[in-house]
């Protein structure tokens, strides 16, 4: 499983003309699986996040994590994560989990941060067009992959 988190002052995703989700401080988390991600690849990925000490503290300082500024979070479905560039100048995502295999494993991820913060965690809808609008705060984008514990 792999995430994209983008500690945002505010975000919201838009489908069909319509507005599905909307935060202001916290963090959107793009999020890509693949056929071989479990409960493990999710446990250790939601412990990360919401314990990442990447929000400023009273000195300008990272040092505050997402439970102690209490942000929010968007979670949105993103199979291009997993895109295999190395031949040609089409992205080939065979490597991305079908449905069938991604949509469970997303709805736990999503539940499971649920658990873990004790707030709703807003989303998008998997595989649906969506329009995500963001202000990255910082920057800050971080890339972690379960596979590539890094």
């Amino acid at each position: 499983m792999r995430v994209v988190i983008q500690r945002v002052s505010e975000a919201s995703v838009t489908i069909n003309q319509q507005k599905v989700a909307q935060i202001a401080k916290g963090l959107v988390v793009l999020v890509g699986i693949v056929p071989e991600d479990t409960q493990e690849d999710i446990e250790w990925l939601c412990q990360k996040i919401i314990k990442l000490r990447i929000f400023g503290d009273d000195k300008g300082l990272m040092n505050l994590s997402l439970i102690d500024v209490d942000g929010e979070i968007i979670v949105v479905s993103q199979f291009t994560l997993h895109a295999l560039t190395k031949k040609g100048n089409r992205p080939s995502y065979i490597k991305a989990a079908r449905p069938e295999v991604a949509i469970p494993l997303y709805e736990s991820f999503k539940n499971r941060l649920k658990d873990l913060l004790q707030k709703e965690i807003q989303s998008g809808e998997f595989g649906a067009d969506m329009k995500v609008a963001l202000v990255n705060d910082g920057p800050v984008t971080i890339i972690m992959d379960s596979h590539n514990k890094e």
